[in-house]
C-alpha cells in the first residue's frame, strides 16, 4: 500500500493519498489539486475516491475540481448538507481497493458530520494500520467545538468526548494517528508540530484524552475558546457547495503605482506579502503586511476576510502569483492585481514610503513607561508568560479590539518572534495609529535577554502557539 502525506505550511494543513492495486483515494485535498494528480500519475494510480473528513472551515477544499478531473466519487459524513453529488458515509461504511480497506467512523464534535478514516493495509495484516482523524483528534489536542450554528459549544464538546473516548481510543495503541492540521492551525489550541503520532502516545500525553468525566471535558474544551475568524463560516459554505476550479480565477496583472494609489484611496486594501524586514524598511502607507513566508493564507483569512478588494505588493511577479494562489486557498479571490515594480516603482513614481521602526527588548525595558505594550499572542501563550503591564490583544481579534487603544499613544507591539507583530503593526498603522513600533525578536528575545516575566495560573487545557 502507498501512503503519502502532503503538508501545506501556510495553512498548517495535512492531506493524504492512499494507493493500492492501481487505485488511489485522496483525503482532505487542498484547493490546488495538481499535487495529487502529479503524484498519482508518477505512481501509476488512478484517483477514484475523494474523502472529506468534514466540511473544512479554515480553507477551501479542492474536492469538487479533483472529482471532476478524475471521475472520482466524493465521500462526506452523514448530515453534511453538501449540494454536489456525493456519498454520505458513517459507521460500518468502507471503501476497498487492492490491498487497502478504508473504514469510516462517525466522530462528531468538531463538526456534526465529522468522520475518521481507519486505514487497513491487508498486506500487513487484518488490523488497522493508521487512522486519519481529520479535526477530531490532533497531535496533542482535539478540535475546537464551536463550528456549528445549530449546536452549542457545550453540545459539540459532549459529542467530541464520546467520539474520542468511545471511538478513537477503542483503537489499538500502535495505530498511527494522522490529523488534518498541525501546529498553528486555528482549529485547535495545543496542536503539536509533529506530523503523526500513535493512539497510545496520544492516550498518554494528549490533555484532551486524559481520564475525566464528560462534564469536566465539556467545561475544559469550552473555556476561553479562541476567537472564531469570520471567514470560517464562509469557507464551510464554499465547501458545502464545492468551489470552482482555480483556473477559473483571472491571473494577477501589474498595476502602475499611481493607479494603485488611486484605487487605495477608493478603498482597495494594499496587501504587502514581502518579509517583515523589507516591509518595515519601506512600504506603501496604509498597507497591510502578511509575510508570504509564514502561515500567510490563514492569517490573511483571519485578519482581512473575504470581502475586500486587494492589490498585492510582492517581491516579484512569481511571488504575486503565489500570493494569489495561497489567498484562493482560503477563499480570498478579489485580487485586482499587484504593484508594478514593487516599492521601488512606487518610490520612482515620486510616491512616499512609510517605515515601521523597531525597538530592541532592552531598549523597551529601559523605556517601558513611554509605551503601551501590546501583546498579540494567543491567550494560552500569555498565560505561560508575559511582560508586566502589557495588554493582551490576540491578533485574530485585533481589528475589533483596537478601539480600546489610544491612537495617539506610543505603542510597542510584540508576538513570539516577530511574524504576527509585523502584521499587527500594519493593521494599527492602517487604522491611523501614528506611533507604532515593532519589538525586535518578540517575546523570545525578551526571555532570552533574561528580562522579567509574569505568569498566569495555567488552565487545565492545552496552550498552543501560532508562529
Amino acid at each position: 500500500m502507498i501512503f503519502e502525506q502532503f503538508y501545506l505550511g501556510c495553512l498548517a494543513h495535512a492531506s493524504y493519498l492512499i494507493g493500492s492495486g492501481g487505485i488511489a483515494a485522496v483525503v482532505d485535498p487542498q484547493r490546488d489539486v495538481e499535487i495529487y494528480l502529479d503524484t498519482a500519475a508518477k505512481l501509476g494510480l488512478r484517483i477514484a475516491h475523494v474523502i472529506e473528513t468534514h466540511l473544512h472551515a479554515d480553507f477551501v477544499s479542492g474536492h469538487r475540481e479533483l472529482a471532476e478531473r478524475t471521475g472520482a466519487a466524493i465521500y462526506l459524513g452523514i448530515g453534511s448538507g453538501a449540494t454536489f453529488p456525493h456519498r454520505a458515509v458513517g459507521d460500518g461504511d468502507f471503501i476497498a481497493f487492492g490491498q487497502c480497506r478504508l473504514e469510516f467512523l462517525e466522530t462528531p464534535g468538531h463538526t456534526l458530520e465529522s468522520v475518521a478514516v481507519v486505514v487497513k493495509d491487508l498486506e500487513r495484516g487484518p488490523g488497522p494500520f493508521a487512522v486519519l482523524t481529520g479535526d477530531t483528534l490532533f497531535i496533542g489536542d482535539a478540535g475546537r467545538p464551536d463550528l456549528c450554528e445549530t449546536k452549542t459549544p457545550q453540545d459539540l464538546a459532549g459529542l467530541l468526548y464520546d467520539s474520542l473516548h468511545r471511538k478513537l481510543l477503542a483503537l489499538p495503541d500502535d495505530v498511527l494517528v494522522y490529523p488534518a492540521h498541525g501546529a498553528g492551525s486555528l482549529c485547535g489550541r495545543n496542536i503539536s508540530a509533529d506530523r503523526n503520532s500513535t493512539i497510545g502516545r496520544e492516550r498518554r500525553t494528549n490533555y484532551a484524552l486524559q481520564p475525566m468525566e464528560r462534564e469536566q471535558f465539556v467545561a475544559m474544551m469550552t473555556r476561553d475558546l479562541p476567537a472564531r475568524p469570520e471567514y470560517f463560516e464562509r469557507d464551510v459554505d464554499a465547501n458545502r457547495q464545492g468551489a470552482p476550479a482555480l483556473e477559473s480565477l483571472p491571473p494577477v496583472a501589474p498595476l502602475p503605482p499611481r493607479e494603485v494609489r488611486a484605487r487605495q484611496e477608493q478603498g482597495v486594501t494594499v496587501l504587502d506579502t514581502r518579509p517583515a524586514a523589507a516591509y518595515s524598511a519601506g512600504h506603501v502607507r496604509g498597507s497591510v503586511q502578511i509575510g508570504l513566508g509564514g502561515q500567510f493564507a490563514a492569517w490573511a483569512g483571519a485578519t482581512i476576510g473575504l470581502d475586500r478588494d486587494l492589490i498585492l505588493v510582492a517581491e516579484d511577479a512569481p511571488a504575486a502569483e503565489e500570493s494569489r494562489m495561497r489567498l484562493a486557498r482560503v477563499g480570498i479571490e478579489r485580487v485586482a492585481g499587484f504593484l508594478q515594480d514593487g516599492v521601488a516603482g512606487w518610490a520612482a513614481a515620486g510616491l512616499p514610503l512609510a517605515m515601521t521602526p523597531l525597538i530592541s527588548v532592552r531598549d523597551l525595558a529601559d523605556r517601558r513607561a513611554e509605551f503601551t505594550i501590546v501583546d498579540v499572542r494567543a491567550r494560552s501563550e500569555w498565560d505561560a508568560g508575559h511582560i508586566s503591564g502589557a495588554l493582551l490583544h490576540p491578533l485574530p481579534a485585533l481589528r475589533a479590539s483596537m478601539s480600546s487603544l489610544d491612537p495617539a499613544a506610543r505603542i510597542a507591539v510584540h508576538c513570539k518572534s516577530g511574524y504576527r507583530s509585523t502584521i499587527a503593526c500594519s493593521l494599527l498603522e492602517s487604522a491611523g495609529f501614528a506611533q507604532v513600533m515593532n519589538v525586535a525578536g518578540g517575546f523570545d528575545a525578551w526571555t532570552a535577554a533574561g528580562l522579567p516575566v509574569l505568569l498566569t495560573e495555567p488552565q487545565p487545557q492545552g496552550s498552543g502557539a501560532s508562529h
